[in-house]
């Protein structure tokens, strides 16, 4: 049995018994406080910038002290709520209330409509759930707060991929940007360039011949992916994985919803406004171009673009007509699949259940590494009330278990068989952590709650309840993987199913990125539209290539 703790180990030392001390080779994390602060209304790849309302306090993990988080300031709403009976934007002869609706408030889609904000646009952001975040939301039950998905939080370091943090971060599909950019910095640039077609599995297999190292190099990559090194772009893996090494792996004080909150309170006080309770069903198309967008309840909302923060496959399956897809989706849904869903079970435990210094982050895997990709082959753990105690009544932790599980699983079945398979699945997964981690852990559970792919697919709004795109075969790196510009005129997408993929620290980019190309064709930023059209032609048909 393996158990990687994120961010603690060495290769040498992944392989234990829960109970065994840590390997003497064990990595060890900067002991001193670190303040982080992040300016999410910024277009900059940057972390030393003074915070508009937002600070992350970090302070690094050892094997003494289990302190690894940070605290986020004036975080007191969800920021400004148009109520319907007031919103004027249901007159549909305004067709130009908002510079941009965004549709969805995961990560992606609020990086994108605070970038756009504070550069002047008016913003409105339409989200189904009653609180913003999507996947990185949260729920409150019994005195519980749980993180919806993600849990592990890269990206707040200052020693980010090189290559990357070196470059102002803007729009790939903005030629004047990337111009500029590489006349300041043209080794970075060309090393970019270098490693966008290939994958990790690729690079590591030229170094390293020991199977077991390749191996442990697969399960990181799934990790973020899922899906082995030899189908992850190298890009990817390296953001992730480098920042995790050098920055380490840190946690949210009021836990990961907290970042998505922030974010709105941001948004509100640029201007711009965010509906809940409002779930899109389709998008507005006149003359070949997208104005606005539709509600479940009838309401419409129009603006000069419309940012679709749901996956590529609801975003041109549902809210516009499948059999009007584009040629640049057709290739997309050629070349990437759905990557599979998981199985969520959010438990309330006795807090001596525990063994003194667990850490907050586990990946179980059994029997080797043959189940890694396995449905429910490998089982991602956290338990965030190692890092911060107020998440839980007191005597009490939180654990987040996840593993991945095709949606397929669950579909045809009764009710009542539903609801049985549900508890069958979630005892076999707690009955494999209580023999290799935590001994008597059923018996000290006082709450549980299962998901399903399904619930994923209800409440986040997500195909399948999927998470981000999978290749069908070997990619050739992130080459396949579309940008920000859709085929119809006005229509952006921004999230996890576009460049450069999965991942908050990802989604975060492509919110970024997204904003900047925005901006450049609302004139909030400067563009030139001949060499627009040449550099969108041939990013086109690089994604041919692969």
């Amino acid at each position: 049995m393996s158990v990687l703790r994120f961010g603690l180990s060495s290769p040498g030392s992944i392989i234990s018994n829960c109970n065994t001390k840590p390997s003497s080779i064990q990595i060890q994390r900067n002991k001193c406080m670190r303040n982080f602060y992040f300016d999410h209304l910024k277009s900059r790849n940057s972390v030393d910038n003074h915070a508009q309302g937002l600070e992350f306090r970090v302070s690094r993990a050892n094997r003494g002290k289990r302190k690894t988080k940070f605290t986020l300031r004036s975080v007191i709403d969800f920021g400004k709520v148009v109520e319907p009976e007031a919103s004027s934007a249901a007159d549909e002869s305004n067709s130009c209330l908002y510079d941009a609706i965004v549709i969805g408030s995961g990560i992606g889609g609020l990086v994108a409509a605070t970038q756009l904000a504070v550069k002047g646009a008016k913003v409105l952001v339409l989200e189904k759930y009653v609180i913003p975040g999507g996947s990185s939301g949260f729920y409150e039950r019994d005195g519980f707060k749980f993180d919806v998905g993600s849990s592990v939080m890269f990206g707040f370091s200052d020693k980010v991929f090189n290559a990357l943090n070196s470059l102002q971060l803007k729009s790939l599909e903005e030629p004047l940007y990337l111009f500029g950019q590489f006349f300041k910095k043209p080794l970075e640039c060309l090393t970019l360039a270098y490693y966008l077609p290939q994958n990790a599995g690729d690079i590591a297999r030229k170094y390293i011949k020991d199977p077991d190292l390749l191996s442990f190099i697969d399960a990181e990559c799934f990790i973020v992916s899922t899906v082995n090194a030899t189908r992850t772009p190298m890009i990817n893996a390296s953001m992730v994985l480098c920042d995790r090494h050098f920055g380490g792996i840190n946690y949210p004080v009021g836990g990961v919803g907290e970042i998505a909150k922030s974010l709105a309170k941001g948004l509100a006080n640029h201007g711009s406004e965010i509906l809940y309770k409002a779930n899109v069903t389709s998008i507005i198309i006149e003359d070949g171009k997208a104005v606005g967008v539709k509600l479940s309840d009838g309401r419409k909302f129009y603006a000069k673009t419309v940012v679709s923060n749901a996956t590529r496959w609801d975003t041109f399956g549902k809210l516009l007509k499948k059999e009007d897809l584009p040629e640049e989706e057709k290739r997309f849904q050629k070349a990437y699949v759905k990557a599979p869903s998981f199985l969520s079970i959010h438990l309330g435990v006795k807090a001596d259940v525990l063994p003194p210094y667990t850490d907050c982050h586990h990946f179980i895997l059994e029997d080797g590494w043959k189940n890694l990709e396995d449905p429910y082959g490998s089982i991602f753990l956290s338990i965030p009330t190692v890092l911060d105690a107020s998440l839980a009544p007191e005597g009490n932790h939180i654990l987040h278990i996840f593993t991945t599980s095709p949606v397929e699983d669950w579909e045809g079945l009764s009710r009542k068989d539903y609801e049985a398979k549900k508890e069958l699945v979630a005892d076999k997964i707690i009955n494999r952590l209580e023999k290799k981690l935590f001994p008597g852990l059923k018996s000290s559970i006082v709450f549980k709650e299962v998901g399903t792919p399904k619930t994923h697919r209800r409440y986040l709004a997500r195909d399948s309840g999927t998470y981000g795109p999978m290749p069908r075969g070997v990619p050739k790196g992130l080459l396949g993987m579309p940008f920000n510009t859709t085929a119809i005129n006005g229509l952006y997408c921004v999230g996890d199913s576009c460049f450069p993929g999965q991942g908050v620290i990802a989604v975060a980019f492509s919110g970024v990125m997204c904003a900047h190309r925005v901006a450049a064709d609302l004139g909030f930023e400067k563009k030139n539209p001949v060499l627009d059209t040449a550099h969108l032609q041939l990013l086109g048909w690089l994604r041919t290539l692969a």
